[in-house]
């Protein structure tokens, strides 16, 4: 007999499924969220000010993603009359404080706001300003990134332990049933957790089964949100790329949060080239000899979440799409359009490389780099698709 051919488990990602995915910006009070989000969202809708809890219900914008293979398809189609970025949806989050996990300064409401987004970028404040009040009374990166991370690891403890007590009153029961089994497992992941969020651990940054993943995902933690660490400094600090706090927030993170990225920025440089037209921008930076840190920023959050990208270029319309990565074609359809989804027939899928390449659809057709794919295609980064569908539907 032919051997048994292995059926490869499907990763089970870490977070809420789908594709419209969320960045809340995560700090204490008055260490540049709201400045941040204005800048990188070019949006007013923030209320930045010097004092804490200017921001209470959480604002939400949408930021365009830098693509330079989406430039150089809009290029390339260049009759198309319209042109559609992908977009990243960010949260502007209140400032925690110390005891936000006991409801202090409105903290269950604003963890409510944390748990409801799908990643973290967690501003910290690396700079001294006296017209800035700091809540904490002085600037100490490393105090401010162990008062949050204790926070969300006390509201995390708090869950995990009502999650605890649930699945024992069901294991409790005794019996053989894969209900009663399924919840024992379930009881020992649970203080798996517990153990590691009281050893100053987040969930995220441990490896986890597939199956462990899936009962975690249920438990809304906000610990197992992916993180990226923002070090706002001062203009002249970020140029000449020096900060006497840096070293050591490092040593904190490599430590507590392993695997997360840091990225050093100013809030002040980004929301004042944010004021300028791009041309103006572009020649400010060059005068300064330095760079803007928001596409890094944004690009890198997407990879964090697991987001990919995929194209659909015409006559009509150039437009980038946003997709998890593992996402197989029917499903992609259905970002369209259900229609797509419902009555998918195939997909013909060009890859960008080819495209910059022939630069023409024909061209790349005759070189057979046009291929034919199947419900079971998993659609990958940069492939630009056509969809036919029932129906007569495309």
């Amino acid at each position: 007999m032919p051997p048994k051919k292995q059926v490869e488990e499907k990763k089970v990602l870490l977070g809420r499924p789908g594709n419209n995915l969320k960045a809340g910006i995560v700090g204490l009070a008055n260490v540049g969220k709201s400045t941040f989000f204005q800048a990188i969202t070019r949006c007013p809708l923030g209320n930045p000010a010097n004092y804490p809890f200017a921001t209470i219900d959480p604002e939400e914008a949408r930021v365009t993603v830098p693509s330079p293979r989406f430039d150089k398809l809009c290029e390339i189609y260049k009759k198309t009359a319209s042109e559609v970025p992908a977009h990243l949806t960010v949260y502007d989050i209140a400032g925690l404080t110390k005891g936000a996990s006991a409801g202090e300064g409105l903290g269950n409401a604003f963890l409510s706001h944390i748990r409801s987004v799908d990643s973290i970028y967690q501003v910290v404040r690396c700079f001294d300003d006296a017209e800035i009040i700091h809540v904490e009374g002085d600037v100490d990166p490393v105090r401010d990134l162990e008062i949050i991370n204790q926070e969300l690891r006390l509201k995390d403890i708090e869950f995990a332990q009502k999650a605890l007590e649930g699945a024992e009153k069901i294991a409790k029961r005794g019996g053989q049933s894969l209900e009663v089994k399924q919840k024992k497992e379930e009881m020992d992941l649970i203080i798996k957790i517990i153990d590691l969020l009281k050893s100053g651990q987040r969930v995220a940054n441990h490896s986890w089964t597939s199956k462990e993943v899936e009962i975690i995902n249920s438990m809304f933690l906000l610990t197992a949100k992916p993180c990226i660490y923002l070090i706002n400094l001062s203009e002249r600090d970020y140029i000449r790329k020096k900060n006497k706090h840096l070293l050591r927030i490092k040593e904190w993170v490599d430590k507590y949060s392993p695997g997360d990225l840091i990225i050093p920025f100013s809030v002040s440089l980004e929301e004042r080239l944010s004021h300028m037209s791009p041309e103006d921008a572009e020649e400010e930076l060059k005068k300064l000899q330095t760079i803007s840190a928001l596409p890094k920023i944004i690009t890198t959050m997407r990879q964090k979440l697991d987001l990919i990208s995929f194209f659909t270029c015409g006559p009509d319309e150039v437009r980038e799409w946003t997709i998890r990565r593992g996402t197989k074609a029917p499903q992609a359809a259905g970002v369209i359009h259900n229609d797509l989804m419902n009555t998918f027939i195939l997909a013909q899928v060009m890859k960008c490389e080819d495209v910059f390449e022939y630069k023409d659809d024909s061209a790349i057709k005759a070189a057979g780099k046009l291929l034919q794919k199947g419900k079971d295609y998993v659609v990958e980064d940069g492939d630009i698709i056509y969809f036919r569908a029932g129906a007569g539907k495309n």
